[in-house]
């Protein structure tokens, strides 16, 4: 597996108006099109952001590039539901030549997503991908996301609870079994505890599935 690679991005390659005018544009487009982003959405946008901004600074990525990089991670959503950040290239690589992003970053940035994606990523991606993959992984790791925000991730893929539930347990398992859950130390050290909770609580989840009993009652209550 590669080594983790350092930051490419050339400082104040993303300015802080171009940040302004891609975070405007996405929230217009999350605005308008809230129906159908009940998890993806603003809420969870602007929580990823924050979060990875935070990261970026502890281990020395080019925090605009990361910033940027948090606010389109997840257009493919905008695209077509239950779909991979591929799906969202166009509209991604739009939405920063729209905001006056060089084009040479833009595709920086598209790689940052790529590299950061739950399902592929591993040891040795850059430090602007590890600082936005901890940020949406603490979003997945939060307490509260099976309780409140999984019905929506549900709704808003049309997908069933047994397909999320083995999603969840078949992306993210290896990776925190084998120590790269979260790259920050810190966010480790904090959150690792919630991280390992969720993932059993989906794993009994997958469990409970296959018993007839559990398959009664989901289809006496849907």
């Amino acid at each position: 597996m590669s080594t983790v690679t350092a930051s490419t991005g050339q400082a104040g390659a993303v300015s802080a108006q171009a940040i302004s005018e891609v975070g405007r544009e996405v929230w217009r487009l999350c605005r308008d099109l809230a129906p159908k982003l009940q998890f993806h959405g603003w809420h969870h946008v602007s929580f990823v952001r924050d979060k990875a901004v935070h990261f970026a600074r502890r281990n020395g990525a080019d925090v605009p590039l990361v910033e940027v990089a948090a606010l389109v991670h997840d257009v493919n959503y905008m695209v077509r539901r239950n779909s991979l950040p591929v799906d969202g290239r166009a509209l991604r690589l739009d939405i920063l030549a729209r905001a006056g992003v060089p084009e040479h970053v833009a595709h920086r940035v598209d790689r940052v997503v790529e590299e950061a994606e739950m399902r592929t990523r591993h040891r040795g991606i850059s430090r602007e991908a590890q600082a936005l993959s901890d940020a949406d992984t603490l979003f997945k790791a939060l307490p509260v996301t099976p309780v409140v925000l999984a019905p929506r991730y549900l709704e808003e893929n049309g997908i069933t609870l047994r397909e999320l539930a083995h999603k969840i347990v078949g992306e993210q398992r290896a990776k925190h079994d084998e120590g790269y859950y979260f790259y920050d130390p810190e966010a480790a050290a904090t959150y690792s505890r919630w991280a390992t909770a969720n993932l059993e609580l989906w794993s009994c989840i997958v469990e409970s599935l296959d018993d007839p009993t559990v398959t009664e009652l989901l289809s006496a209550v849907s």
